[in-house]
């Protein structure tokens, strides 16, 4: 019975019956954001990134058709007999292939010998896994070129931001919605970056260009969320109902389950590609990818539910016209707290019906205005009754004057 316990859960904090305090609560959320980003500043500067050759350049060999005992030791012993001091790196791609990657070998030669050095290596690789060298292939990047990607790796980056920025702006009309978008997709990416230093996931063009696909994807989700803020939000400061940030903490109730939804429904697949396919295939440009997709959607759906509306409500507060508000909710509040309960003289006295004529008791609790009446309004008099003799109806008693 989750289902429909979580679709009441919902509908509960959807109209407000039910609330989670995110807004209230920002400073434990910035708390743990710092942590997290600290962590992966400390990964990224401890053990830094494993660039592809794409963006480092340097030689890199496939063997095909090894065996599933054969080891990747193997392919840095028969790289370093031919290159005694080569930093040699060797995974495997998958059950039947082993990727090496070394220094730029194109223009090297063996000993003054004229022989390549690219081919001795080949054929010193084909020997250690006991294959043919034509299942041995061999590429190599220049490090110009690698220097080139990185820069327009980083360059495609920051224009993303500037127009992100604008485009958020523009549509929301307010730089603090557009501020904390941006900073909510630092926080992003700078923890994705840091989960792959961490772990030594080799970052290529692919891990880039999940990087990019990640950052917006986490937009995305922001703008559902500002957008409901803005519908919440629109007359709020023209009222006294409640403050904005009440309003503003109700639209990320509203859009919670959307965004867990959402969220999940992403996870599933990018999860069986990295899990499932990174024991299967091993690694590769997917697993890659993979990595980026699966934490960037974790972490954005974080930043879009914990961090970016906080953030917004803590830059709006600052504004004067949101800070009277909030005074004028508050003090309105405090007034129908202190309010005191008047109760009316006939609930605390009760009329004494004597012989033919009803008495009123006098209201003690009842205040004088500036005129001498009384403030709680006496009840009306109502005429007495009288029972005759012999069952016949009561009737009023009649004034003396005709």
């Amino acid at each position: 019975m989750a289902g429909p316990s979580f679709s009441r859960w919902g509908n509960a904090l959807y109209t407000g019956e039910r609330s989670i305090d995110f807004v209230g609560r920002r400073r434990l959320w910035y708390a743990v954001a710092v942590v997290v980003v600290l962590l992966s500043l400390g990964a990224l500067g401890l053990r830094g990134l494993n660039l592809s050759l794409e963006f480092v350049g340097g030689s890199e060999f496939r063997v095909s058709g090894v065996g599933a005992d054969a080891g990747e030791l193997a392919a840095a012993d028969a790289v370093r007999s031919v290159v005694p001091e080569a930093e040699v790196r060797a995974t495997r791609i998958d059950a039947d292939d082993v990727r090496v990657q070394t220094d730029n070998l194109s223009e090297d030669l063996a000993g003054g010998e004229g022989t390549d050095l690219t081919v001795e290596v080949r054929n010193a690789l084909a020997d250690a896994y006991g294959v043919a060298p034509a299942d041995v292939s061999a590429s190599f990047v220049g490090p110009s070129w690698g220097e080139q990607v990185s820069q327009r790796a980083l360059v495609s980056l920051l224009v993303f931001l500037a127009l992100v920025s604008l485009a958020i702006a523009a549509y929301f009309r307010t730089w603090t919605m557009a501020l904390a978008a941006i900073v909510a997709l630092l926080h992003d990416l700078v923890i994705t970056v840091g989960v792959y230093a961490a772990v030594g996931f080799q970052v290529s063009p692919a891990s880039v260009i999940g990087f990019l696909t990640i950052l917006g994807y986490s937009l995305y989700d922001t703008v559902v969320v500002f957008d409901k803020v803005r519908e919440n939000t629109a007359d709020v400061l023209d009222t006294d109902r409640m403050t904005y940030a009440e309003a503003a903490n109700l639209a990320v109730n509203q859009t919670l389950v959307r965004s867990i939804n959402t969220s999940i429904v992403a996870l599933l697949p990018v999860a069986s590609i990295l899990f499932v396919g990174g024991a299967v295939l091993g690694t590769g440009t997917l697993l890659d990818l993979s990595l980026a997709l699966f934490v960037g959607i974790a972490v954005g759906t974080y930043s879009s539910v914990f961090l970016a509306t906080p953030l917004l409500v803590h830059l709006r507060s600052r504004e004067a016209r949101v800070a009277a508000q909030a005074r004028r909710v508050a003090a309105k509040r405090a007034s129908r707290t202190d309010e005191p309960t008047r109760v009316p003289a006939t609930m605390t006295a009760p009329a004494a019906v004597g012989d033919g004529a009803a008495s009123e008791a006098p209201d003690a609790d009842a205040t004088a205005d500036g005129g001498g009446r009384s403030a709680v309004p006496a009840p009306a008099r109502r005429p007495s009754m009288r029972r005759p003799s012999g069952g016949q109806r009561p009737q009023p008693r009649r004034s003396g004057r005709r």
